[in-house]
């Protein structure tokens, strides 16, 4: 299975989640790691399970890095019907506001934009005990199986 961990942050912490989960993932998936910021949603193919992990950066928005991505979607209208992706994401509850809205918004556009969410969004706050991983890890693990039992 082909997946693909597309990223946006401000301080490295969605990108080494990225990593955790691949390493956790094992040898069984080609994966690849990017950051939202280099890649052209156009190019985006039907065949690669897309996992996005975000933060949420200022006033409820994405990281700098991923807002040309975003920007991109809505300016061309991209019609994503054929892709399949999940989505992490990354929030301080400190800021309950807009608490994980960069993960929200990026949702709820590929969604408009027809693209198939497989499970549900999952959300870490840094003000919890938790890492990431440890909810980021069960989550991908979920994502792939619904994935598969779709398939079936």
């Amino acid at each position: 299975m082909k997946i693909h961990f597309l990223f946006g942050t401000e301080t490295g912490s969605a990108e080494m989640l990225c990593e955790d989960i691949r390493d956790d993932l094992g040898d069984g998936f080609t994966c690849a790691i990017t950051s939202m910021g280099e890649v052209d949603p156009g190019d985006l193919d039907g065949e690669t399970l897309y996992l996005f992990i975000t933060s949420t950066y200022g006033n409820g928005d994405l990281p700098m890095v991923a807002q040309p991505f975003y920007d991109a979607i809505v300016e061309r209208g991209l019609d994503l019907s054929h892709i399949r992706f999940g989505i992490f994401g990354l929030g301080d509850m400190v800021f309950a506001e807009t608490f994980a809205f960069g993960s929200k918004i990026l949702m709820e556009k590929l969604l408009e934009q027809g693209a198939q969410m497989v499970g549900e969004r999952v959300i870490h706050d840094a003000s919890s005990p938790d890492l990431p991983e440890d909810l980021g890890i069960p989550w991908a693990h979920d994502v792939i199986a619904r994935l598969r039992a779709q398939a079936a």
